[in-house]
C-alpha cells in the first residue's frame, strides 16, 4: 500500500525507489504520484523565483580603478526534466537560502571576473551592456546547475577615490564650454535670422496683402455666385417642400385608407367570428341534438333489424320444426296408409274377388253422391208422365242397367252378388 501525493505549479515532488528494486525516479510538479510505504522517498524542491543581490566591493577595472558594483538577479530552478533530476541532485535536502548562496557566489565570482576586463567608462556608461555580458558569461555555469537566470541588472556603481565624480566633474566642463560656445553662436545666428526672418516677413507680408486683395475679390465673387446658388438652392427646397408636401399628403391619405382597409378588415373578421359562432350555435342546438336522434332513432331501426333478424330466424325455425313434424306425421301417415293397403292388398288377395266386391261396394255411395252432385244445387225436379206406371219402369230400367255401369267401370260383376240378382230378378 502507498499514498497519493500531490504538490503545486510552485513545487516539485521527486519520488525515489519503487517495487522489485527499481532506481527509477519520479519528477512532478503541478500534479500528483504515487508513493509506497517503506520503499518509496519523497522529497519536495521550490521552483519559485529567487531574487539574489550580487556585490563586488573593491574590485580593479582594467584600468587599475577600484570599483564597488551591484546588482539585482532573478533566477529559478527549470522544470525540464534533465535539468530538474541535475537540480535536484544538487539542490535536493537544502533550503532556499543554501541554493541562493551556491548561485550568488557564482554570479559575485563571474561579475569580479569581467569587472577586470573592462574599463570605468564602458561599466558606467553602457551598464545594460555590462549586465548582459555578465548575464551571457554566467549562464552556462549556473544552467549546469538547473538553474535559469530570468533577469540581471546593474544597480549601482561607485568607488571610493572619486574617479567617477572627477569624470562627472571634467565632463560638467566640456558640457559648459560647449554650452557657453553654443550661447554665443546661438545669439549670432539668431541675430542672422531675425535680419532674414524680417525680410522674410515683409516679403510675406507683401503677398499676404495681395493674397487678401485677391481673396476679397474672389470672396465677393463666390459670395455673389453662392447667392445666386442660394437662390437656387432656396427655389428648389421650396419646390422640394411644396412636393415633399403632397408626398406627405398622398402618404396620410393612404395611410387612412389602410387604416380604413384594417377596419372593415377587423369588421369581417368580426363577421365571420359571429358566423362561426352562430354556425356552432346552430350545430350545438339543432345540428348535434339531430344527429343524437338520428343516430338514436338508427341504434332503434338497428335493434328492430335485429329484431325482426331474429324473429324471422325464430319463425324460419318454427317453420323448420312445424315442416319437420308435418313430414314426420305426413311420413308416420304415409307408412300408416302403405301399412293399411299393404294389409288391405293382403285381405284382397286372401278374399279375391269377394274383397273387390266389397271394394266396389264402399265405393258405390262416392260414385253415387258425385254423380248426384249437379242434382244438390236443383232446387226442384218434376217428372212429367202421362202413365204412373211409366215412371215405375224407367226407374227399374235404371237399377237393372246399374250392374252392368259398374261392370264396364270396375270390371266387377255386381250380377253375381246373391242380393242383387235378387233385386235384378224381382224387376224381371
Amino acid at each position: 500500500m502507498g499514498n497519493c501525493h500531490t504538490v503545486g505549479p510552485n513545487e516539485a515532488l521527486v519520488v525515489s525507489g519503487g517495487c522489485c528494486g527499481s532506481d527509477e525516479k519520479q519528477y512532478v510538479y503541478g500534479g500528483w504520484a504515487w508513493a509506497w510505504w517503506c520503499i518509496s522517498d519523497t522529497q519536495r524542491i521550490s521552483l519559485e523565483i529567487m531574487t539574489l543581490q550580487p556585490r563586488c566591493e573593491d574590485v580593479e577595472t582594467a584600468e587599475g580603478v577600484a570599483l564597488t558594483v551591484t546588482g539585482v538577479a532573478q533566477v529559478k530552478i527549470l522544470t525540464e526534466r534533465e535539468l530538474l533530476a541535475v537540480a535536484c541532485e544538487q539542490f535536493l535536502g537544502k533550503n532556499v537560502q543554501d541554493i541562493k548562496n551556491v548561485v550568488l557566489q557564482t554570479l559575485e565570482g563571474h561579475l569580479r571576473s569581467i569587472l577586470g576586463t573592462l574599463t570605468v567608462e564602458q561599466i558606467y556608461q553602457d551598464r545594460d551592456q555590462f549586465a548582459k555580458l555578465v548575464r551571457e558569461v554566467a549562464a552556462p555555469d549556473v544552467g549546469r546547475m538547473g538553474i535559469e537566470i530570468l533577469s540581471f541588472t546593474i544597480k549601482d556603481v561607485y568607488d571610493k577615490v572619486s574617479y567617477l565624480s572627477s569624470l562627472g566633474k571634467t565632463q560638467t566642463a566640456v558640457v559648459q564650454r560647449d554650452a557657453d560656445i553654443g550661447v554665443a553662436e546661438a545669439e549670432r545666428d539668431a541675430g542672422i535670422r531675425e535680419a532674414e526672418y524680417k525680410r522674410e516677413m515683409l516679403d510675406v507680408k507683401f503677398m499676404a496683402d495681395t493674397k487678401v486683395a485677391d481673396s476679397k475679390r474672389a470672396f465677393e465673387m463666390q459670395k455673389a455666385a453662392f447667392s445666386q446658388e442660394i437662390n437656387i438652392k432656396t427655389a428648389q427646397a421650396q419646390l422640394a417642400y411644396e412636393l415633399q408636401g403632397a408626398k406627405e399628403q398622398q402618404k396620410i391619405r393612404q395611410e387612412e385608407i389602410e387604416i380604413e382597409v384594417v377596419q372593415r378588415r377587423k369588421q369581417i373578421d368580426v363577421e365571420e367570428q359571429e358566423v362561426i359562432r352562430m354556425d356552432k350555435e346552430l350545430i350545438a342546438t339543432v345540428k348535434l341534438p339531430a344527429e343524437a336522434e338520428a343516430h338514436r332513432m338508427q341504434e332503434i331501426a338497428e335493434g328492430e333489424k335485429v329484431k325482426q333478424v331474429l324473429i324471422a330466424r325464430a319463425e324460419g325455425e318454427k317453420i323448420r320444426k312445424i315442416g319437420e313434424a308435418e313430414a314426420l306425421v305426413i311420413e308416420a301417415i304415409g307408412k300408416a296408409e302403405a301399412e293399411k293397403m299393404k294389409l288391405k292388398a293382403e285381405a284382397y288377395q286372401q278374399y279375391g274377388e269377394a274383397a273387390k266386391m266389397a271394394l266396389v261396394l264402399d265405393a258405390l255411395p262416392q260414385i253415387a253422391a258425385k254423380v248426384a252432385a249437379p242434382l244438390s244445387k236443383v232446387d226442384e225436379i218434376v217428372i212429367l208422365s202421362g202413365e204412373n206406371n211409366k215412371m215405375t219402369t224407367d226407374v227399374n230400367r235404371l237399377l237393372a242397367e246399374l250392374p252392368a255401369s259398374v261392370h264396364a267401370l270396375t270390371g266387377v260383376d255386381l250380377s253375381k252378388i246373391p242380393l242383387i240378382q235378387k233385386a235384378t230378378g224381382a224387376q224381371a
